[in-house]
């Protein structure tokens, strides 16, 4: 809980600096290849974090990975100060609360929609239609297929689930029956 809270306030904190220069959607694509590199390497997520490594040492490190992902001086100094702070090593959750905001920013959310079956684009954009009408956003997709839930979809957006799957239709159909009895 207390990494979630520091990474919403870093993430706020480097929004606002990007959204005054105007570059916050490119610091968003930066922080994703970040925590995706944090992800096929931690390696480096673990010497930038690991307080044995002498602080200039991982300051460098930094510095090599910002120049790799060729980013501005502002995102540069961000990175360097979270090696500084000790809190590299929460930079994925950093980029998630970041990403929240840019889609907040932008009037957009994200859903994920499951289905017996793997949907055609025609009945992917009129979910993702319906979706917009309901929150009021434009809604991006993820899909998955579970066979279990035997037909319909089940559909989430931040809070809101609807759940029309035959599975969840047959589980109150015996709840009814056996209310009867």
């Amino acid at each position: 809980m207390k990494q979630t809270i520091l990474a919403r306030r870093y993430a706020k904190a480097l929004f606002m600096v990007g959204k005054e220069n105007g570059s916050f959607s490119q610091y968003n694509d930066t922080l994703l290849t970040l925590k995706d590199v944090y992800q096929a390497v931690p390696d480096i997520a673990l010497a930038l974090a690991n307080p044995m490594y002498p602080l200039d040492i991982r300051e460098k490190m930094m510095e090599k990975v910002t120049a790799s992902l060729s980013v501005d001086k502002p995102l540069g100094n961000f990175l360097r100060l979270l090696v500084q702070k000790k809190r590299a090593d929460i930079v994925p959750e950093i980029s998630e609360e970041f990403s929240a905001l840019v889609d907040m920013e932008n009037n957009v959310c994200q859903g994920h929609v499951v289905s017996a079956i793997a949907l055609n684009d025609k009945m992917l954009k009129k979910v993702r239609k319906t979706l917009a009408k309901l929150t009021g956003k434009d809604v991006n997709l993820t899909t998955s297929i579970d066979t279990s839930i035997i037909g319909g979809i089940i559909a989430k957006v931040g809070d809101l689930v609807l759940d029309g799957s035959i599975r969840t239709q047959l589980a109150g159909l015996k709840d009814s029956i056996k209310g009867r009895e």
